[in-house]
């Protein structure tokens, strides 16, 4: 009897060690919401996001749309108006821009209702499937609307994020003297955040959607500068240095939003065909090339000063108070209940 029970016993710790070398899916470890889940409704009044969105062209124009979303606290304006709206103008391309409040260092959750709607509105203007661009967490937040909405996905084609902190930053600015006040994106920017959980849970990217990642080496904002790169999920994906298509580049994280030639070959290279930029296309004479096309030299001064200037001002700011007028927490916000596995 007693050899019995010790080869029962032995037999079920024999099953528990096997069991828990057996690998468990990632979905079945996850508390966040399956990936299938309608969207739950949008909190922000209709006539807010209405207000967010500025277009440009002929929504019937022949190249994919684009929808820009700018950087952590700056608007369209000053992160687009001197260069890719210049350069869509160009080509004929129609492309629209949200502002988002805050100066985009409010809570990214919000920032993402805007792009779900910005998404849903081109795609009505136009019929067709849109490109997504954006530049830090603008190149990071159309992801939220894509993780949490499904009904959008349909309606992307391209999403391609220019230095974009998909997994958050270990060295993001911003914050105050301590004990630590940040803005509500900053917080939710840096690695091993809630949110960044939350946005890379069960699958970074979905089938039918071409993601371009498009940064630098050198990247001082978004480090290390290689956890702006993609790898799960089943969409198409393409994780492109410049310095892979130039080794002599030298740009920041602030060129490679702007005025950086190579990141502006890639992103026409994404928009101009199938699937996500393949750095095999582009010629190596972007190499020697100053500044993208289109942007006029006497206005780089006039806006890469004060663009470069906002993360020290916004760290000089007392606790509790911000140049812009966003508010500063003592911690990140909390996530919204649909976020999680359990809903709302």
């Amino acid at each position: 009897m007693i050899s019995r029970w010790v080869h029962s016993v032995v037999f079920s710790l024999g099953m528990v060690l096997l069991l828990a070398l057996v690998p468990v899916p990632a979905q079945a470890e996850s508390g966040f919401a399956p990936v299938d889940r309608p969207g739950h409704a949008l909190s922000v009044p209709p006539e807010q996001l209405r207000e967010s969105l500025t277009c440009h062209g002929d929504p019937g124009s022949d190249p994919q749309p684009v929808l820009l979303s700018p950087a952590t606290s700056v608007t369209p304006q000053e992160n687009y108006s001197w260069t890719y709206e210049r350069a869509f103008a160009a080509q004929d391309r129609f492309s629209c821009a949200v502002t988002m409040p805050d100066h985009t260092l409010g809570d990214i959750q919000v920032a993402g209702e805007y792009l779900v709607h910005g998404i849903r509105e081109m795609h009505r203007l136009t019929g067709k499937r849109i490109a997504v661009l954006g530049h830090s967490q603008g190149g990071m937040n159309p992801r939220w609307a894509l993780r949490f909405w499904p009904d959008v996905r349909g309606l992307v084609d391209d999403v391609i994020g220019m230095a974009p902190s998909n997994h958050g930053t270990e060295s993001m600015p911003g914050c105050g003297p301590a004990p630590a006040e940040c803005e509500p994106a900053v917080w939710q920017q840096q690695a091993g955040s809630d949110f960044t959980r939350a946005l890379n849970s069960r699958a970074e990217t979905f089938p039918g959607i071409s993601y371009s990642v498009i940064y630098t080496r050198l990247d001082e904002v978004v480090t290390p500068p290689e956890s702006s790169e993609l790898h799960t999920g089943d969409g198409m994906i393409s994780n492109v240095a410049v310095q892979d298509v130039c080794p002599a580049d030298v740009s920041t994280h602030l060129l490679v939003g702007t005025i950086d030639p190579v990141t502006y070959a890639l992103v026409v290279d994404a928009l101009d065909h199938p699937g996500p930029a393949d750095p095999a296309r582009v010629d190596a004479s972007v190499c020697g090339q100053p500044l993208m096309p289109h942007v006029d030299p006497m206005s780089v001064n006039t806006f890469l000063q004060p663009l470069s200037a906002v993360p020290g001002l916004l760290s000089t700011a007392l606790p509790g108070v911000n140049l812009v007028g966003t508010p500063s927490t003592d911690r990140e916000p909390q996530l919204r209940c649909y976020v999680y596995a359990a809903g709302c």
